[in-house]
């Protein structure tokens, strides 16, 4: 049966959520509250598909190493100090959820989504040509330091007996697979599986794909209360007038916490800021995406440009650009890929984003046990994009009446 469903956000969740329920023949309305030249965390981001991101944010260790890191400005962690009950809800379940026990269940299952998603890149790509430029040849995680490269050792044995397949590298086998780089590095694990994509054309096709069968774009127009009846949410209401709906998906990113409250909903999310430098013509081009591990960079290359992109910076909904950040990327930078000069960034103009975290690292999918007709697609952290495809079509099951192809009781938006 056909619904209406409106959805509110148009970043890459939103945008697969619209495209997989117009395919199932739903009518669907897409809200946003700026216009289509937006410019999130969904355009400027790395770009990469990893299913060698079993690991959520929420690890052990973590909570050491942010408290390390978060007093040194230029570092790859920043949490902005600040009278904040929401800031410190979240940390404390931040802590909690960091434990082993937490990572071996979630493990597996960001396994099979994120594999699940790259399948779907896959049959995307097939259908529409290819336009985004899906690039198969895996990730590099470069370590600077033999300590380093122990540590992502042990960890590609882990991945290993989860069936995520890695491949540990010295310095010169890691050269010989990206000959078209200088890197200073003591090694390397190559993820075969791993990808990536230029974000700002994947989402151009998915905007024109959704448009083609159908879904409505609202821009400019801003969420302000919701028309209820009992369980049910009859109509959303925004600044150009109210839209009735049969279904409500929240995929509002960062933003998300804010109408959740509106509803009487506990979403605990924080905005994590990160920025990115794209090189129009860098002096060298990698053929492989990679990850300086130490540093928590990415690099990759998308068409003929080069994107370096990194720091999470917990300060808020505030998108302002710290120039302390972007020197530390452009220091970390230079010292794995020495070939490079502080020159080479002059004029370019840093990009940055804010990434909706979740306190376990784990995106809210699924339906509210509150509204029978509401349902979350929000948190994604930073694998917004590696995980949107299979995000948007578990929630076109969901909202079709089907039980979805995973077990999604770990992503429940109600387990705060």
């Amino acid at each position: 049966m056909s619904k209406h469903i409106v959805i509110i956000g148009s970043g890459v969740i939103g945008l697969t959520t619209a495209h997989y329920c117009a395919r199932r023949g739903h009518q669907v309305t897409l809200l946003d509250r700026e216009g289509p030249a937006r410019d999130g965390c969904s355009f400027g981001n790395s770009g990469m598909i990893v299913p060698s991101h079993f690991i959520p944010l929420a690890a052990p260790g973590m909570v050491a190493l942010g408290l390390k890191w978060m007093w040194n400005p230029e570092s790859p962690f920043y949490i902005k100090p600040r009278l904040d009950f929401g800031l410190f809800d979240w940390g404390f379940k931040f802590w909690q959820a960091a434990s082993a026990a937490r990572v071996a269940q979630a493990a597996p299952l960001l396994r099979d989504l994120s594999f699940a998603s790259r399948a779907c890149f896959e049959e995307l790509a097939g259908m529409w040509g290819n336009d985004f430029g899906l690039t198969k040849r895996g990730l590099l995680m470069l370590c600077k330091t033999q300590h380093g490269l122990d540590d992502e050792a042990k960890f590609a044995a882990r991945a290993n007996a989860l069936g995520v397949p890695a491949q540990v590298l010295d310095a010169k086998a890691a050269a010989a697979l990206d000959p078209d780089i200088t890197m200073d590095i003591a090694g390397a694990v190559l993820f075969p599986k791993d990808a990536h994509l230029t974000p700002g054309r994947f989402m151009a096709a998915l905007r024109a794909q959704c448009e083609a069968a159908g879904v409505r774009f609202k821009w400019n127009t801003e969420v302000t209360g919701f028309a209820r009846e009992g369980k049910q949410l009859k109509a959303v209401r925004t600044t150009h007038g109210e839209f009735a709906a049969d279904e409500v998906v929240l995929c509002g990113g960062a933003w998300s916490p804010l109408l959740a409250d509106e509803l009487g909903l506990h979403l605990p999310i924080q905005a994590g800021k990160g920025y990115s430098l794209t090189l129009p013509k860098p002096r060298q081009l990698p053929q492989l995406c990679s990850i300086c591990t130490e540093a928590r960079l990415a690099v990759t290359p998308m068409g003929g440009a080069l994107r370096i992109g990194g720091t999470m910076e917990i300060g808020g909904l505030n998108e302002d650009i710290n120039p302390v950040r972007v020197r530390g990327i452009i220091k970390s930078a230079l010292q794995y890929f020495p070939a490079f000069k502080k020159s080479d960034f002059d004029g370019i103009q840093p990009w940055r984003g804010l990434r909706p975290c979740s306190p376990d690292g784990l995106p809210y999918i699924g339906r509210t046990a509150k509204f029978a007709n509401l349902s979350f697609a929000a948190g994604h952290a930073m694998m917004g994009l590696s995980l949107a495809p299979i995000t948007g079509q578990l929630m076109a099951q969901i909202l079709s009446g089907e039980k979805p192809q995973f077990d999604l009781s770990l992503l429940s938006p109600d387990r705060y």
